[in-house]
């Protein structure tokens, strides 16, 4: 069998999946796994978004920089809300009262923007992280998720995402490290790492 052949094999078989998706709603994505990219991944949606005109909130939990080239691209375009609501990884912190306090804070912000229909995308960044340390409930934050309004798309990212999560999730993409310059002693480098 031919090139052309199997191309055109593969070419109906993607119409045909093209012209049963009829469905316009909001999609759940989950960016998980060990490997780099959750983040960068979320943010390049983001981009694509504001290319179409849309708006967006990102709340970044855990995460406690603000000097972040993402943060200084974005907080620059109309549009985009965004709020930094961590205070720093908790190897740094080692103060889980404080963690837990700062992700129910972050939590509720990110509620209001769940129930905001002026909000075409939710980013909530480095959010499992508050499920595998059990500052927030499972339930009460799928009960969140699904309250949200019909056209509202959740970009959800972290290491460990429950599975509970990826069950309720439209898109799980699970990030998988195969190599990395820090490994090899090259220190985070800006606009690569931050």
């Amino acid at each position: 069998m031919g090139h052309a052949t199997r191309m055109q094999r593969k070419k109906t078989f993607v119409d045909e999946k093209i012209a049963t998706a009829s469905v316009e709603r909001g999609i759940f994505l989950i960016n998980t796994g060990n490997g780099k990219g959750k983040s960068s991944a979320a943010f390049g949606l983001l981009a694509r978004a504001l290319g179409h005109g849309m708006t967006a909130t990102v709340i970044q939990f855990v995460k406690s920089r603000s000097d972040t080239g993402e943060e200084a691209f974005f907080r620059q375009q109309p549009g985009v809300t965004w709020h930094v609501m961590g205070e720093g990884f908790t190897w740094e912190t080692q103060d889980a009262a404080r963690d837990a306090a700062a992700a129910r804070a972050a939590w509720d912000m990110a509620l209001q923007a769940l129930a905001d229909p002026a909000q075409d995308i939710v980013i909530l960044d480095e959010f499992t992280y508050t499920l595998k340390y059990r500052w927030l409930e499972i339930d009460a934050v799928l009960a969140g998720f699904k309250a949200r309004p019909p056209t509202q798309h959740l970009v959800v990212t972290g290491r460990g995402a429950p599975l509970a999560l990826v069950a309720a999730a439209d898109t799980v993409t699970d990030m998988t490290p195969l190599k990395h310059a820090f490994q090899s002693g090259v220190k985070a480098m800006p606009g690569v790492e931050w």
